[in-house]
């Protein structure tokens, strides 16, 4: 939602499922071994130092890549869930609201960011991203395997089961775009320029 805002003010066109990627990339240090969860992988210090080159070679256009992606921990994160070593490596403190993730208060805010995500999305007509060929889709991959799927592991345990249904809507939405990629890349088969060129030729 940061991102399409601020596309609009930057007048830029935002690519949805690389913003999506963004959003959750922090969280790639559940399934990295040597990687505390919310320890440096979340500090807007890195993430800011790793998005540098991008700035530089994007300038005001990855302006709205950078919220996507430093949302994650400054508000979604900051909000909900255990502390998270938001200013590493300045500092080792845990920074946090401790507002838990099964709470009422947590569930109710999931859900409405949910609900308002989708129904912009539903307006926007950017839901139809996910059901056109394009191979930035493909980026899906990451979220989907790396933090969505691993995360049904984690219901009811860790994660509360009302949370369920918006977490199975972007699983299927994703799945269903890496689907539609594949199959486009599967059934168009490899032609080399001079068959290409004979073809054309042909048709002229």
């Amino acid at each position: 939602m940061l991102g399409k805002a601020s596309a609009k003010i930057v007048k830029t066109k935002l690519n949805i499922p690389i913003a999506l990627t963004l959003s959750v990339i922090p969280d790639v240090d559940i399934i990295v071994p040597f990687l505390q969860h919310r320890g440096p992988a979340h500090s807007i210090i890195i993430l800011f130092m790793v998005f540098i080159p991008i700035f530089a070679i994007y300038r005001r256009k990855a302006i709205p890549y950078f919220l996507a992606l430093i949302q994650h921990p400054l508000i979604g994160d900051y909000i909900a869930g255990s502390p998270l070593q938001l200013l590493w490596p300045l500092t080792t403190q845990y920074y946090g609201m401790g507002i838990g993730i099964k709470s009422q208060t947590n569930i109710t805010i999931e859900w409405l960011i949910f609900l308002a995500s989708m129904t912009i999305m539903l307006k926007t007509k950017d839901i139809m991203t996910f059901f056109q060929p394009r191979n930035s889709n493909l980026i899906l991959s990451i979220p989907t395997f790396t933090v969505l799927l691993p995360t049904f592991l984690a219901f009811p345990l860790e994660v509360p089961p009302i949370l369920i249904l918006p977490h199975l809507v972007f699983v299927i939405l994703f799945l269903t775009s890496i689907l539609i990629d594949l199959r486009k890349i599967l059934l168009i088969p490899s032609v080399n320029p001079t068959q290409k060129a004979r073809t054309n030729n042909d048709t002229k």
